[in-house]
């Protein structure tokens, strides 16, 4: 079983910074990814970005850029750093952990099988 929790979330100014965390811990698969992924009210799902465990990181071109997703593997954290934020990032943003197999698939939500209890991020104008 994995457990994900993301931390940092919260209220910030347009144009402000704000960085989020995503912790794994638990017993799952030996090779995996981690995606992170935003929900705004009244949108779907979408994906933000994943970070392979060998290291490999993408991010979605509709937020690269802006966005900026690192590790640290001797803590098995992801973060999520977000500039120049937009009243439009705000959302619910979740970690989620799939196996390394499911690599090509990384922006399907369907493909994850483990959901971290997200954080929220509202960006006042």
């Amino acid at each position: 079983q994995v457990q994900l929790v993301e931390s940092g979330g919260g209220l910030v100014q347009a144009g402000g910074s704000l960085s989020l965390s995503c912790a794994a811990s638990g017993r799952g698969f030996s090779t995996y990814f981690i995606g992170w992924f935003r929900q705004a009210p009244g949108k779907e799902r979408e994906f933000v970005g994943a970070v392979r465990w060998s290291g490999v990181i993408t991010a979605s071109d509709s937020v690269e850029g802006r966005f900026t997703i690192s590790r640290d593997a001797d803590k098995n954290t992801v973060h999520l750093q977000i500039n120049s934020l937009k009243p439009e990032d705000t959302a619910f943003y979740s970690c989620a952990l799939a196996p390394d197999y499911r690599w090509r698939a990384r922006t399907e939500k369907s493909n994850y099988d483990y959901w971290g209890q997200g954080t929220q991020v509202t960006v006042a104008s």
